[in-house]
């Protein structure tokens, strides 16, 4: 384990041994298990149903038209066009066979895996010191809930832009800060919250440079869907919206005991589905919902930055922000622990961090695969509840490190970093 003084080079040195670890773990996983059956449980078959949409047989099959389909041109899709396209662009490269498309889509999101191991390990490095970032990225390396959601979603993209985009920001690097913003939230919107921490570090008049970036970049690479299909390309955007919920104290209210899952493919051709929920709509409404949560954000955000670490109360910011999203969201998927575990890591003690990743775990393990995947569903309520309550309990903590240094005690001690 490396020490404060030891020189940069020893550093770099022991960066590049993690990494080689982490890189030749995983490809060795490839080789040497089923991939069939290693990615059962995640998404990339499904993926691979989409993409294949673009070929004029499968794509004839739905539509009686002998020609390749193609999202928010001729179907809707649920999220932004940067995945959708790269998947596409992936499906024709691997001669549309799904074994080399899933090889070959695993390895493309074990690159970005790889950037969130060299994200965190430079966050950790510019807020806490040398230690502390070699223990954090021997930390990530040997847990499991990354390399599961490695190899069951594109989730890794949207973590590593909302690592670049904090890192950008922490290092005032504004133009990568800009692009982070731009191209993640045409990846998933979710990065697009870290707007929020721009302001809060920066004030309200740094936030023109970076709003302007991402409408700008999102209108170049969104913008031409609409004006070959505004139809299509507007039920995209309201697909996320026009859902049911799922997996939330909000799903149980409204009896829904089911997943977030869209209905078929086939539907996707009707821009009406888009907004037609699959199951039982609010009872109480969206609207109504956020104005708690809007409030409770808001008197976070207005908190004066008390912490003597700015870039730590930049990152604690962004953590509860999130916090906060998950217990608002109407819904829940269990790949979203991907984007919290590297904050986690970065905004709590080591052990500390440690406790709440690995108790997430076991949660959402248990509702998926365990519940889900074997018609319990009745049992949902079990994680449903187990999990609100950590993330309750998130917040409190985040909330409590965000204030702590009012009483001029220190978040992290001089030795308990040494001691890393």
């Amino acid at each position: 384990m490396t020490t404060p003084n030891r020189d940069s080079s020893s550093v770099a040195l022991d960066f590049s041994l993690i990494l080689v670890l982490f890189l030749t773990s995983r490809l060795m996983l490839l080789l040497a298990l089923p991939l069939e059956e290693v990615i059962v449980y995640g998404d990339y078959r499904h993926y691979f149903n989409v993409a294949s949409l673009s070929s004029a047989e499968v794509c004839a099959q739905i539509t009686g038209v002998q020609q390749g389909c193609l999202p928010y041109i001729d179907y809707w899709y649920e999220f932004p066009p940067l995945f959708a396209y790269l998947n596409i662009a992936l499906y024709h490269l691997t001669g549309q066979q799904f074994k080399n498309y899933s090889v070959v889509l695993a390895l493309v999101l074990l690159l970005f895996e790889a950037g969130n191991l060299y994200l965190l390990y430079r966050l950790a490095f510019t807020v806490y010191g040398r230690a502390r970032a070699i223990a954090t990225v021997w930390i990530y390396t040997a847990l499991f809930v990354p390399l599961f959601f490695w190899l069951g979603n594109f989730d890794a993209i949207t973590t590593f832009f909302i690592l670049l985009g904090l890192y950008a920001l922490v290092e005032k690097r504004n133009n990568l800060l800009a692009v982070a913003l731009g191209l993640g939230t045409m990846v998933k919107f979710l990065p697009a919250m870290l707007l929020v921490t721009v302001w809060r570090v920066r004030g309200w008049r740094a936030l023109v440079e970076p709003v302007a970036a991402t409408v700008f970049i999102s209108l170049i690479i969104f913008g031409p869907f609409f004006l070959l299909n505004p139809t299509q390309s507007w039920a995209s955007l309201r697909a996320q919206a026009g859902k049911s919920s799922y997996q939330t104290v909000w799903a149980m209210i409204d009896g829904n005991d089911t997943t977030g899952n869209f209905g078929p493919l086939s539907d996707h051709f009707d821009p009406a589905k888009a907004a037609e929920p699959l199951n039982r709509p609010p009872r109480v409404p969206t609207w109504l919902t956020l104005l708690p949560f809007g409030l409770l954000g808001l008197f976070i955000f207005t908190r004066p930055p008390v912490l003597s670490n700015a870039h730590q109360d930049a990152v604690v910011f962004t953590t509860i922000t999130l916090v906060i999203f998950f217990l608002w969201s109407q819904g829940w998927s269990p790949q979203w622990q991907t984007y919290l575990i590297p904050l986690l890591l970065l905004s709590f003690p080591e052990k500390r961090a440690i406790l709440f990743i690995i108790v997430l775990g076991f949660i959402n393990f248990l509702e998926w695969p365990v519940i889900l995947s074997r018609g319990l569903n009745q049992l949902l309520p079990i994680t449903i509840i187990a999990r609100t309550l950590v993330f309750v309990l998130l917040a409190v903590e985040l909330f409590n490190i965000l204030g702590r240094t009012r009483s001029k005690q220190p978040v992290y001690p001089a030795s308990r970093i040494a001691e890393s």
